[in-house]
């Protein structure tokens, strides 16, 4: 269940540990979310963006951003507005190395439509073909991220 301070938004950073995100495994190449926890922020709406800015703005942890970045798009997929201003925080995001990562952040970026975010997607895409195959990459971003740059060259 979720902590009094997360509900609370009092420095959330600090007591938001995301330890029950799953990140994907050999036997499961997906993650796991507590269902609960992102029901909570999607139901909330826009009431949730500014404690979900916050540990965009902070986190370095892979787990806890990727899960963050989850619960945006499924709050994106429920109606929520306002998502696009938050583009220059999820922009911190773009070079990252991370294919979990990228590939929530590629799907976001299909659904919001932000113009600044073509170039980074496209640099994304590019800076992995030209990486060798890691045999220890559990699934390909690529998919994700050129699904992503079609939707916007179809708009």
């Amino acid at each position: 269940m979720l902590h009094p301070i997360l509900i609370n938004n009092i420095n959330p950073h600090k007591y938001y540990i995301c330890a029950s995100a799953q990140m994907p495994t050999r036997q499961r190449n997906y993650c796991v979310f507590d269902k609960a926890e992102v029901d909570y922020f999607v139901k909330r709406k826009e009431k949730s963006l500014p404690y979900l800015t916050d540990i965009l703005l902070h986190s370095n942890n892979e787990a806890q951003v990727t899960e963050t970045l989850y619960i945006i798009d499924r709050m994106i997929e429920n109606g929520t507005k306002g998502i696009d201003k938050i583009y220059p925080v999820l922009a911190r995001f773009n070079d990252t190395e991370s294919p979990n990562i990228q590939t929530y952040l590629a799907g976001i970026y299909r659904k919001i439509q932000v113009p600044d975010a073509f170039g980074p997607l496209i640099k994304m895409l590019i800076k992995n073909c030209q990486k060798p195959n890691n045999p220890e990459q559990l699934f390909d971003p690529n998919e994700e991220i050129g699904g992503a740059i079609l939707s916007y060259i179809n708009k």
